[in-house]
């Protein structure tokens, strides 16, 4: 014979029909049952009032909460979570209520709550994943960080989302939909963006193309045309992205906020919701890394406007200047030296370091290369990043052997 299922219901109907007999003893009846008196003169009490009926489980929730959050309050904490794609969080929208001049602010847990009442927190999505150590320069313009966000798909073709971030303000300089990832295409976007903001002292970006050259370059003629605006160029580590960190939580938020769920036509489409959030990114959303300010609040263009023609290069009296020819190379004490294409048809200099034969290469400002004549070198190779390089094989190969080239990257 099987075992017969018991509910907690059939158990209280048994024990009120005991319980409501003339002899009975109810309190050896709570302890047969298992429940204390109290609880069982209460099952009693509303058997008794209500029939099976008031046996039900009845809900504990409060009848009347005095303190509440109004019904106006809670409607305006969803309405700007709506319209942040269902992303924000309590802190931000706090920010946001206050800056609003609400007259009553809930604390950020109690809107937490209001959002999970109303079942638009997903539970255990927003795990963090630790604790952070934070740098940023100490002021607007001394640092950009630039990199393109991983492309996605159109009706049209491939979008390749370009972002260019303040270090120091996370404010978002630059979010163009790029049809291709070319440094012709960066540099003509990246004008525009001279031009409105001025220009930076640094900009930092990974080693890939159009910036880097993963054949074994370390200057492309991109960043070569940001050292001729008097822009240091930096590049993060190979397969450290944290080092762009800023970048990357960056395009997590354009992701979360304006492209995930959706589909675009074309680039033309995707560029338009991109002018419609950014605005609200730099002036409306508030940063946690910021102490809830926006970025808006914390930059300022830059002094430094984008010239619209180059001035001439020049160099000290005592440098010694070349010209780069078409294959990269410069001659140095009657024998070539390959300083890159990047530098194809520009005028570096070569400047005594005090030490005898060791030179400074410089273009424009900014030392890239040391030439080294001190250290023999047997053969020769080509250009190699962060290494003494040796002159390549040609017509002159046999009297290099004691030149060396330290390429600088930083």
């Amino acid at each position: 014979m099987p075992f017969r299922e018991v509910s907690v219901m059939d158990e209280r109907r048994e024990f009120v029909r005991f319980a409501a007999l003339e002899d009975a003893n109810v309190r050896e009846l709570c302890r047969r049952f298992g429940i204390s008196p109290t609880t069982g003169y209460k099952w009693l009490e509303r058997y008794r009032r209500e029939g099976s009926a008031g046996l039900v489980e009845r809900s504990r929730r409060p009848r009347h909460i005095p303190r509440r959050t109004a019904a106006a309050v809670e409607a305006q904490v969803l309405e700007i979570r709506e319209q942040s794609n269902n992303v924000w969080g309590g802190r931000k929208i706090k920010r946001v209520l206050e800056r609003e001049g609400a007259i009553a602010v809930p604390a950020a847990s109690t809107i937490t709550e209001i959002l999970r009442r109303h079942g638009r927190l997903m539970e255990g999505a927003a795990s963090h994943p630790g604790p952070w150590q934070r740098f940023e320069r100490a002021s607007p313009n001394e640092l950009w960080q630039m990199d393109f966000k991983g492309h996605f798909a159109t009706h049209a073709g491939r979008c390749h989302p370009l972002t260019v971030l303040d270090d120091h303000s996370r404010y978002n300089l630059l979010l163009a939909a790029c049809g291709d990832e070319q440094g012709e295409t960066v540099r003509r976007e990246l004008e525009g963006a001279f031009r409105c903001y001025g220009l930076p002292l640094a900009m930092l970006m990974d080693g890939g193309p159009p910036w880097g050259d993963p054949g074994g370059d370390p200057y492309t003629r991109f960043t070569v045309w940001l050292m001729r605006l008097g822009v240091r160029v930096l590049h993060g580590r190979p397969y450290h992205p944290q080092t762009q960190g800023k970048e990357e939580r960056f395009h997590r938020t354009l992701k979360a906020e304006v492209t995930q769920g959706r589909s675009f036509r074309d680039l033309a489409e995707c560029q338009h919701a991109f002018d419609q959030w950014r605005p609200r990114y730099n002036h409306e959303r508030p940063h946690e890394a910021l102490d809830m300010a926006t970025p808006g609040e914390c930059y300022r263009p830059s002094s430094r406007s984008f010239p619209d023609s180059l001035p001439e290069i020049e160099y000290a009296p005592g440098d010694q200047v070349r010209k780069v020819d078409s294959d990269g190379f410069i001659s140095f004490k009657n024998r070539p030296w390959r300083v890159g294409k990047a530098f194809c048809s520009q005028l570096i200099a070569l400047r005594p370091t005090g030490e005898n034969g060791l030179f400074n290469l410089l273009y424009c400002s900014h030392q890239f290369a040391t030439l080294d004549l001190r250290e023999p070198a047997a053969g020769a190779c080509g250009l190699v990043d962060n290494a003494k390089t040796r002159c390549p094989q040609g017509p002159q190969a046999n009297n290099s052997s004691s030149l060396q080239l330290q390429i600088n990257v930083q």
